[in-house]
């Protein structure tokens, strides 16, 4: 009898799941989208939910989302299993977005993906876009998207974004002939937004378990890996070990950290100040900019000093 000795068989782990909210083949995210899945056909009127996720972490996009179904389907889909998403495994959801696909009928659903670089660059800009509004926009998008392609909708339901008196209010002026619900924590309360709570959270799950690097695409064979390329990320959240073990390892001392990174939240700013170079602005007051389009006096009037060194002249006729 033989003693040679049998390696244990190590199971390989199953490929991230690639929802229908996300492009096939997987490319790098560089800007947000918005997906549908085919409209239902049954009669209405119909009822929907929206809920999000992602709005805390620091790594990785915001994702809004919206399920809709005929109100006499409210009762099949409340047996479906749908809640709150994040009480709910990996798993779990990942049937309950199946399940919400499997009746194209009755069961619609869309997501809105906004993109790390576009909640940077609203929130960086100047005058700044903030969250809440970038979140407001997704949401009133989705709605009147839905409508558009001509589900007849007579009730909304949103998880509360802020106080959600006024945001009711707000919504309602934009589309008065709905009946909207605004309240704290009505993925648990209404089984319409538990549903829209999935596929909102399985959509960014899935962006994150397969995240491509979109500043590693002209790596050549041979060239070193990207700084954190090959570090789990983590949830994303700045509070998650894993997540920050990922930051420490991204920082790049000359170029900061990759696009999936939220370059707005305090997280980054304080690595970026400590780990970083500095950069000086040489003119960072514009004082010589501003001088350069200053007029000029005495024959120069009314010429700036710039138009006067270009040697540029008015011209009354040819």
């Amino acid at each position: 009898m033989s003693s040679r000795s049998v390696s244990p068989q190590v199971e390989e782990k199953a490929p991230p799941l690639i929802p229908p909210s996300l492009p096939s083949p997987l490319t790098a995210l560089s800007s947000s989208y918005t997906y549908h899945s085919p409209k239902p056909t049954a009669d209405g009127p119909y009822i929907l939910g929206v809920d999000e996720a992602g709005r805390g972490p620091v790594l990785g996009p915001l994702v809004y989302g919206v399920a809709y179904c005929p109100a006499a389907y409210s009762e099949t889909l409340g047996g479906m299993g749908f809640a709150d998403s994040k009480t709910l495994t990996h798993d779990t959801r990942a049937r309950l977005l199946a399940s919400l696909s499997s009746d194209p009928e009755n069961l619609g659903w869309s997501v809105r993906i906004i993109s790390p670089q576009d909640i940077s660059r609203g929130m960086l800009h100047h005058p700044p876009t903030n969250l809440n509004q970038q979140s407001q926009d997704a949401t009133i998008l989705l709605i009147r998207e839905v409508m558009d392609a001509g589900i007849p909708l007579s009730e909304v339901y949103v998880d509360a974004l802020g106080p959600s008196v006024p945001y009711q209010a707000y919504l309602s002026s934009l589309f008065p002939t709905l009946s909207i619900t605004v309240t704290p924590k009505a993925d648990s309360i209404y089984t319409i937004v538990g549903a829209a709570s999935v596929a909102a959270k399985v959509t960014r799950d899935a962006w994150i378990e397969g995240w491509i690097y979109e500043e590693a695409r002209d790596n050549a064979v041979g060239d070193p890996p990207l700084r954190g390329e090959h570090i789990p990320l983590g949830s994303g959240y700045p509070s998650d070990p894993k997540t920050k073990a990922w930051l420490i390892s991204a920082l790049e001392p000359t170029f900061g950290f990759p696009s999936l990174t939220r370059f707005s939240w305090a997280t980054v700013k304080i690595m970026l100040d400590k780990g970083a170079h500095k950069v000086e602005w040489s003119d960072e007051t514009q004082t010589s900019l501003i001088k350069a389009f200053e007029s000029g006096s005495g024959a120069d009037k009314d010429r700036c000093f710039l138009a006067k060194d270009l040697g540029i002249h008015n011209v009354n006729h040819l």
